[in-house]
């Protein structure tokens, strides 16, 4: 009788979690492994769906438009992961000093996180609009007389997303750096402050140390983040001018929505499932040796 009620308690959780259960493996883990069978077809969406073994994978790497997108995303990843941390780091910091205004400034560096991306884009296009663009009116007023180029020059239009995607993501980290600073504990500063500590040293020796943990998740999350950058690109250059724009993911937009070959598209998209797993392992190796747990 007792292990009767037992089964029936069992049996009502999990018809509890059965429709998320149902939802999740439809739509996620079953597309998943679809994608993986298809990276070994030349499937372009119709009645063709010839396996091709490995070709998909090694002409990724004869593929020069990829090793370009493949560049321009590693060279995304280096700028944004960076400036977003320190720039939202910097930000977290002001806001717990606890300055006058510092709610309004909170709110006004967290917007740009839950504006539509789209939105965004647009806006940040016709700021960087080269003939009409507001930001090249300003410098030509203060005697620029060849503004930059913006998003129109292959030289800066891949640095022009990048600052677009620091000025946007840079509020959501620091809402959790923020969060990160107001847990460790006061009594810490005040001994630093006993023993003569300034504030340098505070931060490097306090600070840091006890912050470790969350720019631990921060650094990955940022990363991941970078790799799967998609909307900026597709509104604000449409991955140009030229190929100057274009990275992994909106490659395999091009291959897989544009040109219908989705083997070659699901192909490249476990090629960069790989190079996101890698590096995140790499990291949760590597935090042992950084990473401050209390």
């Amino acid at each position: 009788m007792v292990k009767n009620k037992k089964l029936l308690k069992y049996a009502k959780g999990y018809l509890f979690i059965l429709p998320n259960f149902i939802f999740f493996f439809t739509f996620i883990v079953l597309p998943v492994l679809m994608g993986l069978v298809i990276s070994f077809t030349d499937y372009n969406g119709f009645k063709q769906f010839n396996f091709v073994g490995l070709k998909n994978y090694i002409e990724m790497f004869r593929d020069e438009y990829f090793l370009v997108s493949l560049w321009h995303n590693l060279v995304y990843t280096l700028v944004t992961v960076p400036g977003t941390i320190v720039f939202a780091l910097l930000l977290a910091i002001l806001v717990n000093k606890g300055i006058r205004g510092s709610g309004i400034f909170k709110t006004m560096f967290f917007l740009p996180n839950i504006s539509s991306m789209v939105a965004v884009g647009i806006v940040w296009a016709i700021i960087f609009n080269p003939t009409q663009g507001p930001l090249n009116s300003f410098l030509r007023s203060i005697g620029i007389d060849n503004p930059p180029m913006w998003l129109s020059s292959t030289n800066t239009a891949l640095w022009s997303v990048m600052l677009v995607a620091i000025w946007k993501q840079a509020g959501y980290y620091m809402i959790i750096i923020l969060a990160g600073l107001q847990s460790i504990p006061n009594q810490l500063y005040e001994a630093a402050s006993i023993d003569g500590a300034n504030g340098v040293r505070k931060f490097f020796k306090i600070t840091l140390p006890m912050l470790s943990p969350t720019m631990f998740m921060v650094i990955i999350l940022s990363i991941i983040n970078s790799f799967q950058v998609f909307d900026l690109i597709n509104i604000m250059t449409d991955g140009g001018p030229g190929r100057s724009t274009n990275v992994l993911v909106y490659r395999i937009y091009q291959e897989g929505f544009q040109k219908l070959q989705f083997g070659y598209a699901s192909a490249m998209a476990y090629f960069l499932f790989l190079i996101i797993m890698v590096i995140t392992l790499f990291q949760f190796r590597g935090q042992k040796k950084w990473v401050n747990y209390m």
